[in-house]
């Protein structure tokens, strides 16, 4: 390749794999993998898989410029450690994260929370493409989100986004975050497959399609959830859009229809004829994607001593 072009190399280290994406300057990806995170194996061994899976990626093109990790919870930027992965197997509280990855792959390592990564990604390349602020949710075996404000990703103190731990019924299940009904509890994949009787969101939405009243009526409770807080969102931050992503987000219109519907419900002084609700378009490796963004857009604050 070119020597003057720049790679960057974004890891996405989830509960189940592990996925990997180069990206270059020109925001084309060159390549995605993914591996089981293997998480059984202990909290090193996922670590070394996590640089494994980044160094075998970025081979054929001869190495990277810089390299992001997106998380799925809290981190310590500052000191590159975990703080809160409650979907992550192992004790990673104060774990060092940053640097035993960074030391596998031959270079420092920016962190970042694996919705924030997907929402960079949608920005720059997907579904929020052209939107100066929008907010994003993924929603899956929890529940994240992100808001881009001016064209960046908003952070506030740290880990502004976290909308899956809005409140949406006081007297709801325990939330891992210590709080009662948040969206995270009630608009998961596991939730909703219990809603509709089935064993997974994937059965779940096939239930639906088929005409299933329970089915149905689970991702219509789960939509009605998240436009709710979607709608609090919206009248706060006034984006131009909104994106939603995750696994369950492939159920489409079974899900989108009842989140316009309680958007237009209850967001009654915002311009929803205006603000477009989009389902996420990178996939699976979007959080790798966002994450190799993440690297480069922020590499020189990584590389400052």
């Amino acid at each position: 390749m070119d020597g003057e072009v720049s790679l960057h190399v974004g890891l996405d280290l989830g509960g189940t794999n592990v996925k990997c994406a180069v990206v270059d300057d020109g925001l084309n990806v060159l390549a995605t993998d993914s591996c089981p995170t293997a998480a059984e194996r202990g909290e090193d061994a996922v670590l070394a898989r996590v640089a494994a899976l980044g160094r075998a990626t970025v081979a054929p093109f001869g190495g990277a410029a810089t390299a992001g990790l997106a998380l799925p919870g809290h981190f310590d930027a500052a000191a590159g450690t975990g703080v809160l992965l409650p979907n992550l197997r192992g004790d990673w509280v104060g774990r060092a994260i940053a640097g035993p990855v960074g030391d596998q792959l031959g270079m420092p390592v920016a962190l970042v929370n694996d919705v924030r990564a997907l929402t960079l990604a949608e920005l720059r390349l997907g579904a929020g493409r052209g939107a100066c602020d929008l907010v994003c949710i993924a929603l899956g075996t929890g529940v994240g989100g992100g808001v881009v404000i001016g064209g960046r990703v908003h952070l506030g103190l740290g880990h502004a986004g976290e909308i899956g731990h809005t409140t949406v019924d006081p007297d709801g299940p325990l939330c891992g975050c210590g709080n009662r009904g948040c969206l995270d509890r009630m608009a998961s994949a596991e939730s909703i497959a219990a809603a509709a009787g089935q064993p997974s969101v994937q059965a779940a939405a096939d239930a639906a399609r088929a005409g299933d009243e329970t089915a149905l009526a689970a991702f219509a409770r789960a939509g009605e959830y998240v436009g709710r807080v979607l709608a609090s969102a919206i009248v706060l931050l006034w984006p131009e859009r909104v994106v939603v992503g995750g696994g369950v987000a492939d159920a489409g219109e079974l899900l989108l229809g009842p989140i316009r519907a309680e958007i237009r419900r209850r967001a009654c002084v915002a311009p929803v004829d205006d603000i477009a609700v989009v389902a996420a378009q990178l996939g699976p490796h979007a959080g790798a994607v966002g994450a190799a963004l993440w690297a480069a857009e922020t590499a020189p604050a990584v590389a400052a001593p």
